[in-house]
């Protein structure tokens, strides 16, 4: 499926111009004000927004603040397009979270380029994370309150992760939040279903404590919540790419070579 792109000018012929050159690689849905815009948020997934700066009610800013200040939005790339060309104006998006800023009049191939490099920097980021054994999930966060949302996802699973039975429903209780809004928040930040990110949670716990050399292989898929460590080792290898034992091995390996 294409990329959802939310366009929000109070110009038509500029969202029409916009939407022309961005349909070919994505959907695009477009909005008259920042209102407008935020209505569509809540009932579309959307996995970037192009906003204008000047326009009348709720100009760019204040829609680009409300995006990243709200838990359920706040992962969403904002590109401004703005008129303006001042240094204070470009400083003013930056810290209010925008991810880019272009000044108009742009190239069309310009803001193409912005948008595809941001959705795949962004992909290539959550799934290095994901694959990577020993670095903690909220690293694919993009904004504070996200990582504070991954450390919490984390802390939940933590706290249950011998429970072989684990799934979607509990962790929404646990986070006191409902389960399509857990599901869509864990979909957009980390481009996985709560069940894989669980199991992500549940690898990235045996890998630490594999790498301290402390319980054996079979006792470490017990603790991390497998039923078997045969389900263990499978679901490692097709996670990192390499089964426990060889991923022992090659910890003990650097281990030699910087001692």
């Amino acid at each position: 499926m294409k990329p959802v792109i939310l366009l929000v000018d109070d110009n038509q012929d500029i969202l029409e111009f916009v939407s022309d050159f961005m349909d070919e690689k994505y959907t695009t849905i477009k909005a008259l004000n920042g209102q407008e815009a935020l209505d569509i948020l809540r009932h579309q997934s959307v996995q970037l927004v192009i906003t204008d700066i000047m326009m009348p009610n709720m100009d760019g800013y204040e829609l680009c603040e409300k995006i990243k200040s709200n838990f359920e939005y706040s992962h969403i790339p904002v590109i401004l397009l703005t008129a303006k060309n001042t240094f204070q104006s470009r400083i003013d998006g930056l810290e209010i979270g925008a991810d880019a800023y272009i000044e108009k009049p742009f190239s069309p191939r310009h803001l193409q380029l912005q948008v595809s490099n941001l959705l795949i920097s962004r992909n290539k980021i959550k799934e290095y994370l994901a694959n990577s054994p020993l670095l903690h999930i909220k690293g694919m966060a993009h904004t504070k309150g996200d990582a504070n949302f991954l450390a919490q996802l984390n802390d939940a699973v933590m706290q249950n992760i011998k429970n072989t039975d684990l799934d979607v429903v509990q962790i929404a209780k646990i986070m006191n939040i409902s389960r399509p809004t857990l599901y869509r928040k864990i979909k957009e930040i980390s481009n996985t279903t709560p069940n894989e990110i669980i199991n992500i949670t549940r690898l990235k716990k045996a890998a630490e404590l594999l790498a301290e050399d402390v319980y054996s292989i079979n006792q470490i898929s017990e603790m991390v919540g497998f039923t078997s460590q045969t389900v263990f080792g499978r679901t490692f290898q097709k996670q990192f790419g390499m089964t426990p034992s060889r991923f022992v091995g090659t910890r003990l390996r650097d281990r030699q070579k910087f001692n």
